[in-house]
């Protein structure tokens, strides 16, 4: 009963534990959190910043610079974050040699997953806490970009 318990998938996939995978990909997750926390920061910072300027563009013009400036520093800052997993993996071993792994990681962090390429068998809770991450972090984005759109919008001021 012991070695059943041993040799169970819960306790130790191949060479590398669990832990070991939740370990390293908690670790990546943690990093991408405090690159996404700061770049949603400043974006936040300087939108917080612009409406309380004077403004010398017609405000459609400084709308749709305010939504193509953060919309472009969203995409690079996710691209930045999948590079981020790429190395993880590298780093680890966890995908067969000659893998692409900027491709590999941008399909676990967006969910998309071809299943084309997958993780050795040592590393496969890397691909779902890869997918988990780029969900969150997407979301979070998500979120600034309806936020910003919504504190954006005028509303006729209430009467009473």
């Amino acid at each position: 009963m012991e070695s059943a318990v041993t040799d169970s998938m819960w306790i130790s996939t191949m060479n590398v534990s669990m832990l070991d995978q939740v370990a390293v990909g908690s670790g990546a997750s943690l990093v991408n959190l405090v690159v996404h926390a700061i770049l949603v920061g400043a974006i936040a910072a300087t939108l917080r910043d612009l409406a309380d300027t004077d403004t010398s563009f017609p405000g459609f013009v400084q709308y749709t610079l305010v939504i193509v400036a953060t919309g472009t520093l969203l995409v690079i800052g996710h691209f930045g974050e999948c590079v981020i997993w790429a190395y993880t993996y590298k780093w680890v071993g966890a995908v067969p040699e000659n893998t692409d792994l900027i491709y590999f990681a941008f399909g676990n962090y967006t969910t998309l997953g071809y299943g084309d390429v997958v993780p050795v068998p040592e590393w496969h809770l890397l691909g779902p806490m890869t997918a988990l991450n780029g969900v969150m972090l997407i979301g979070w984005s998500t979120a600034l970009v309806y936020d910003m759109l919504h504190r954006s919008v005028r509303t006729p001021k209430q009467q009473g």
